[in-house]
């Protein structure tokens, strides 16, 4: 892998849905594991808490999108896009996600999808 990618943790680490934080190219970032084996990173922040607490939300699926809500006022988070599922005049920045020998690397940050 190039220098854009960083290790964060094991795989086997990551709890299915439940969140955890690590700091990535300087950046606070939410990474999940979801019930399907997926892993999804976006931003910690929650530009409506104006807080750094993503991580700490419940994940579920609404509409067969899965998605991450808030702790602080229960705005869902796309963990695809990133896009706000309450209000899509919000988004959190989304970033690549690769799984290597059980090893979970996070990438640069995804182009915001118009």
């Amino acid at each position: 892998m190039s220098a854009e990618w960083e290790r964060v943790c094991l795989l086997d680490d990551l709890e299915v849905e439940r969140g955890v934080t690590a700091l990535v190219h300087g950046q606070a970032i939410a990474i999940f594991r979801t019930h399907d084996g997926e892993v999804h990173a976006l931003g910690n922040y929650d530009p409506f808490a104006r807080a750094s607490v993503l991580a700490r939300g419940i994940v579920g699926t609404r509409g067969g999108v899965p998605f991450v809500a808030s702790p602080m006022h229960k705005h869902a988070f796309d963990l695809r896009t990133g896009r706000c599922l309450d209000d899509e005049t919000h988004s959190v920045p989304v970033y690549d996600v690769a799984v290597e020998d059980g090893v979970v690397l996070v990438g640069r940050r995804k182009q915001a999808v118009a």
